[in-house]
């Protein structure tokens, strides 16, 4: 077996799939040459095709299965389908006129530092939702102007959202069409969701407990403004 395999497999799970994945997805892009400057990115038929591999090299014997077993079941994990979707979703957008090589690794240097960024968190997900006259389903809430990321706050029960099933109330929104609402104010998050035409793609990380905070904040808020309008005279 090659001395590059052999290293592959001697990795730690976690850390190979949380620091190695974006990196390996940008050397199959470029090596591979699998897609032109315009095209999409689909790279869950390679990850299948080594899956199939390790499934071979546990039948030789020339690897510990252990190992082999490892980074099979990583491959397999909703972890790493996030960070491929998430690839996919950046490389598709990333502004860069340049080689599929520079465009991979820039890709892959933004979804390491996604998935760095929701350290302590729930991982990104890429969330496709169709846009159709009965609008998408959710409302959102927060934004700069309020110091708060901008959040779902509710899925509309029968909505697009609640009939897709992939978007839940608590998931905060950092990007929608490839554009990142992360700091925004509110207004530019609506204009971005309303200006969608055909389908929407959402990059969203669930953080329940945050918009609960941040809830009880501004029903604080909207509480002492109540009690000021109580206390001035008539």
């Amino acid at each position: 077996m090659p001395e590059r395999a052999r290293n592959l497999t001697s990795t730690e799970p976690r850390t190979f799939c949380s620091l190695s994945t974006s990196s390996l997805l940008a050397r199959a892009v470029s090596r591979h040459k699998m897609a032109s400057m315009g095209d999409p990115v689909r790279l869950e038929r390679d990850i299948s095709r080594a899956i199939e591999l390790l499934d071979k090299l546990q039948r030789t014997g020339e690897v510990p299965p252990q190992k082999l077993q490892a980074l099979q079941r990583v491959l397999q994990s909703e972890f790493c389908n996030a960070v491929r979707e998430v690839y996919e979703h950046v490389y598709e957008t990333v502004d860069i006129n340049s080689s599929p090589e520079v465009r991979a690794n820039a890709t892959a240097k933004a979804t390491v530092a996604a998935f760095a960024a929701s350290e302590g968190h729930s991982h990104p997900r890429v969330v496709e939702l169709p846009k159709t006259e009965e609008g998408l389903g959710f409302n959102i809430m927060g934004g700069k102007e309020q110091n708060s990321p901008i959040y779902i706050s509710r899925i509309i029960p029968g909505g697009i959202a609640d009939r897709h099933g992939g978007l839940k109330r608590g998931d905060q929104l950092l990007s929608v069409n490839g554009v990142s609402v992360e700091g925004e104010h509110h207004e530019k998050a609506v204009e971005l969701l309303k200006a969608a035409q055909g389908t929407v793609k959402l990059v969203v990380r669930y953080t329940p407990k945050v918009l609960e905070e941040m809830e009880s904040r501004f029903e604080k808020m909207r509480s002492a403004k109540r009690r000021q309008q109580n206390n001035i005279p008539q």
